[in-house]
């Protein structure tokens, strides 16, 4: 009889059930979260202080009236990203002790999720606006639609897809499905 070992993925869903039901997946995730953050945090607040000192250049009056209003969309977006990054380390602060863990964090994603929004249309514009400004307007568009391409695909699709895709390593009503129970009885018996 050939044993199966199951893949990365399906160890990864076992060990994660176990948590979940040890009760350690609440403060793992929050450790995620805050990793997350860890990394883009620094992006938007680079994006934001090289924005913030843009206009107090001396070029900056001499760029067309168009590009100024590309340059303050960029800019609200940026800010509007590291205001949504922030918002929950703030929020964390101010609602300590916290009496709902679940909702906070629920919350807490949501703003991360709109803030990568922001963050997503702020890089757009931004490579419209200096590729535009270095070598014009058709190729500043051109790059422009080639970096929304790639935010998409990197960013949103390629997630969102492998979520669909491995929907059967999420709980079911009756339970985990069929494709995870021989993984979790060769676990187990591994970890014996």
């Amino acid at each position: 009889m050939k044993i199966q070992h199951p893949s990365q993925t399906e160890r990864a869903a076992v060990i994660g059930r176990r948590k979940v039901a040890s009760g350690n997946h609440d403060e793992d995730d929050m450790t995620e979260m805050l990793n997350e953050l860890r990394i883009l945090l620094p992006g938007a607040q680079l994006l934001t202080g090289f924005l913030i000192t843009l206009p107090f250049n001396s070029g900056f009056k001499e760029i067309v009236q168009s590009e100024k209003w590309v340059f303050m969309a960029a800019f609200l977006c940026s800010l509007s990203s590291l205001i949504l990054f922030t918002a929950p380390a703030v929020q964390h602060r101010m609602l300590r002790p916290l009496l709902n863990r679940v909702h906070f964090k629920d919350v807490a994603s949501r703003q991360m999720l709109t803030g990568a929004v922001f963050l997503s249309l702020a890089l757009v514009l931004c490579a419209n606006l200096v590729t535009s400004e270095v070598v014009g307007h058709p190729l500043g568009s051109a790059v422009a639609a080639i970096v929304t391409s790639f935010i998409l695909a990197i960013w949103w699709i390629y997630p969102w897809r492998s979520r669909r895709v491995h929907r059967q390593d999420v709980p079911t009503k009756g339970g985990f499905s069929k494709h995870f129970s021989s993984a979790d009885d060769h676990v187990s018996q591994e970890d014996q």
